[in-house]
């Protein structure tokens, strides 16, 4: 009898020694981070594979997405926020001001500033030394020239070849958002008050002064703009717009995911912007995320895979999209793009009220 509860102690004994050696596969607890987000990474953020990639590492993300330049009032007004995450810097600034911050904001990933366009719009442009295409099928859209057809009015009908295509009618300008609520529309006025003064930043009033006529004709030609990068992408594929001003990630992201792009060409401008997608973490889980999605290695496959290019793996995003459709850019500087610099918070303020028509 008292051998047989030992062996019965033993076994108990044994069992839990095995119960200890199985792994908890319960992982970390989970805590909730809130914060804004432009509107440009809302797949990101809802895709189940970074959804379970951040709770594998203890977070859960609900945020809310607004225009980049209009978060900065919302984060200012929304009490318990974790983060706030624009698509540019300046924004981030200001944020990181009204929050009274101290450390730098970190910048996990980025995406430069094309155009889409449709292959036969590219083609007529090209005709025209308004765009041009290397042997890799990689795309360039000459700024310079741009400009100066805003500043001439030039029309399609002035273009070689444009009239056997009847969509392409009326003035010839990009489309774009709004530059009051959009990060995107804000960097398009930056990038062409750069180009229309002479290569230089507009440092002063004298530089919005002398490229005010320029903005408000881009912005003039254009009636009403959407105050959010992705609705005019999506307006493109129904239809409206020859020419979109996008984020490379939002064109990058269609055939990543197995989606049709139809005749889509993706144009990079010869002087670009590029969108360090900037995050402001306010507490300890906000900075937390930030970590996380610059140097957890599932999530910067992940967002290469959304088309962003991980700021620590500058490799991640064109080992997916070199043999895609349309043809991507493997690296802008060296393929010789150049970098319009960025006006400061104030100057790029009075460059979107010229472009409005506001005196100041």
């Amino acid at each position: 009898m008292k051998r047989a509860l030992g062996v019965v102690a033993a076994l108990a004994l044994l069992g839990g020694v095995v119960y200890a050696l199985i792994p908890d596969d319960k992982g970390p607890e989970v805590v909730t981070v809130t914060g804004l987000i432009g509107s440009e990474k809302r797949d990101f953020f809802d895709n189940p594979d970074v959804k379970a990639e951040l709770r594998k590492r203890g977070l859960e993300v609900r945020a809310d997405s607004t225009g980049s330049w209009t978060m900065s009032e919302q984060a200012k007004s929304t009490k318990g926020l974790d983060f706030a995450f624009p698509a540019s810097a300046a924004p981030a600034r200001e944020i990181q001001r009204n929050w009274e911050l101290q450390d730098s904001p970190l910048v996990p990933f980025y995406s430069p500033l094309v155009i889409v366009t449709h292959e036969s719009t590219a083609l007529v442009l090209k005709q025209n030394q308004l765009a041009d295409v290397d042997a890799k099928g990689v795309w360039t859209f000459r700024m310079d020239r741009y400009v100066e057809g805003l500043r001439s009015g030039l029309k399609w009908k002035d273009l070689q070849g444009a009239a056997a295509h009847p969509e392409l009618a009326g003035a010839l300008y990009v489309s774009t958002t709004d530059p009051e609520s959009s990060s995107s529309g804000a960097m398009y006025l930056a990038l062409l008050a750069y180009i229309a003064n002479g290569s230089q930043v507009v440092s002063d009033d004298a530089g919005v002064g002398a490229v005010r006529d320029v903005l408000a004709a881009s912005n003039r030609l254009q009636g009403m703009q959407k105050i959010s990068s992705d609705e005019p992408f999506r307006d493109f594929f129904a239809g409206v717009g020859n020419m979109v001003f996008a984020y490379e990630s939002q064109a990058a992201a269609l055939p990543l995911q197995g989606r049709s792009t139809g005749d889509m060409v993706v144009m990079y401008p010869d002087t670009t912007v590029q969108s360090d997608h900037t995050l402001v973490a306010r507490t300890d889980n906000g900075r937390k995320l930030a970590d996380l999605l610059e140097n957890d290695a599932v999530l910067r496959a992940l967002e290469a895979r959304f088309g962003l290019r991980p700021q620590a793996d500058q490799e991640a995003f064109w080992s997916l999209v070199k043999d895609k459709k349309p043809s991507f850019a493997h690296d802008l500087r060296n393929a010789g793009f150049k970098q319009a610099t960025l006006p400061s918070l104030d100057n790029l303020l009075k460059l979107t009220n010229a472009a409005k028509g506001s005196p100041k």
